[in-house]
């Protein structure tokens, strides 16, 4: 390696790491708070709150990673532009394209390196951190009831509009769903005010709930019984229930009870997954078309060639003359209701099955997303640290000011891109493919066009083409005459 690869490196691969650093950093924060509910008021130790932080790192790299090289490629080319120093290589004969050639190639290795980190470390850190957030969930529920929403406490779900009072113990307007031993929801019961009267660390919780009325669902052995008690309605001034926590706060947060999302597969696996679930979708569309031509269009459709001969080729119009000639008013109207009733059953097994062919799809196009987006975290970097570098260059200035202003945009350009693409792929609008690579696809002309710019010592955008022409004109007619 020569010393001016070597020095270029060392620079550019200092600014990487301390960006990256800064960055990583900033995102662990906000990770951090936007978790926070699940991990306050659990007593939980310094050691899990750490673990859960390290487990959701892996996820923070394909954002961190592409926003680093480009904010320490940008710093690093513009303060070599800014400091003279490409001057002086250039009138050595020596190129930007020569001087990006070594740090172009490094950023292959970093891309592919992303791919195997993509591969191996995320779905790893995926399954631990999902596990780790479900078993939270469990612990010490008690304290995490929030206002506004349904808490789960095991067979039962509160909802509270208000908390307040020494230790936010008195609650207002509560609703909770309680489910009997068949885990249906047949009890409700609704109170003005609440309390929470036993300590939050003992075994049990003591609500009681004042002024309200509870509600049930009464089964009956039969047809009839439910009929005659279809529900029981009780007023109570004061209520009292004892909730067990023991085997909520009893919970082993190293189980891992969740490990076949599509978040937590590698390649090979994704590849699996995606032709199983295109061959099931395909059989169910297909079995779903068969019954349903057979059920609503094989026995209902009869050929009326002998009595409507100038009909031949509409047996709808057959259908309908049939519904006019008929004599009697009350068996048109009944024909007409008993079509139209038809005719909306069928309409909304359609609309049910649309929505259940739509998730499937969803889900398909998930696998295919996840997939796709390791491979294309390779060509972001090498991408990314083109631009970076080039523009540095052409704008000639180092430190955290202008690369920081124009990191960010760039960034965020390319980032809300992906993430509109994938929305929109969701929902099948677009291809999934093009949706994981359209990020890619946007920035490689701009990566190419800026370096082939930079190259040549030319500026961001050549105005020429606008300029001259005005010029000339305004030389025609408002210039000196000789």
């Amino acid at each position: 390696m020569k010393i001016l690869d070597r020095y270029i490196i060392i620079q550019y691969l200092i600014r990487l790491i301390s960006v990256f650093a800064i960055c990583m950093l900033i995102f662990v924060v906000q990770t951090f708070w936007l978790y926070i509910d699940d991990l306050a008021g659990k007593g939980l130790d310094f050691e899990t709150i750490f673990k859960f932080l390290i487990y959701f790192v892996p996820k923070l790299i394909p954002i961190v990673l592409p926003l680093s090289i480009l904010l320490a490629s940008l710093m690093t080319f513009g303060s070599l532009a800014e400091n003279y120093e490409f001057a002086a290589m250039k009138s050595t004969g020596i190129s930007l394209v020569r001087c990006m050639t070594g740090l172009f190639f490094i950023h292959v290795v970093i891309g592919i390196g992303s791919f195997y980190f993509s591969n191996h470390v995320i779905p790893y850190g995926e399954l631990k951190s999902y596990n780790l957030r479900r078993n939270l969930a469990k612990l010490k529920p008690a304290i995490a009831i929030r206002e506004g929403i349904f808490n789960d406490l095991g067979q039962m779900s509160i909802k509270v509009n208000r908390k307040y009072g020494e230790n936010k113990r008195l609650l207002e307007d509560v609703i909770i769903h309680e489910k009997t031993n068949d885990y249906k929801n047949r009890i409700v019961i609704k109170a003005k005010n609440g309390e929470l009267k036993s300590k939050t660390t003992d075994a049990t919780l003591q609500l009681v709930l004042y002024d309200g009325n509870r509600y049930e669902e009464i089964v009956g052995k039969n047809y009839e019984e439910r009929m005659r008690f279809p529900h029981a309605k009780v007023h109570f001034e004061e209520y009292v229930m004892n909730i067990d926590l023991s085997k909520f706060n009893n919970v082993d947060l190293n189980e891992e009870n969740y490990t076949t999302t599509y978040k937590m597969q590698k390649v090979n696996h994704l590849k699996k997954s995606i032709d199983t679930l295109e061959r099931d979708f395909s059989n169910q569309r297909k079995i779903f078309s068969e019954n349903f031509n057979k059920k609503h269009y094989g026995s209902q459709i009869k050929s009326m060639k002998k009595e409507y001969n100038y009909f031949k080729d509409s047996l709808i119009n057959a259908n309908i003359l049939n519904i006019i000639k008929a004599n009697d008013d009350w068996k048109t109207d009944q024909i007409l209701e008993t079509s139209l009733g038809d005719v909306r059953g069928i309409l909304r097994i359609l609309e049910n099955k649309k929505r259940n062919f739509f998730v499937f799809q969803k889900l398909i196009n998930l696998h295919k997303m996840i997939m796709l987006d390791k491979f294309t975290l390779i060509f972001s970097c090498i991408f990314l640290f083109l631009i970076g570098a080039s523009l540095g260059a052409i704008i000639k200035k180092g430190g955290l000011g202008l690369p920081l202003v124009l990191s960010v945009l760039i960034f965020l350009s390319y980032h809300y891109i992906g993430i509109f693409a994938k929305n929109a792929a969701e929902d099948n609008s677009i291809n999934p493919v093009l949706a994981s690579c359209l990020s890619s696809i946007v920035l490689a002309p701009f990566a190419f066009y800026l370096t082939k710019r930079a190259s040549f010592d030319e500026g961001f955008v050549n105005l020429d083409f606008i300029m001259v022409p005005i010029q000339k004109m305004y030389s025609k007619h408002f210039g000196s005459k000789s």
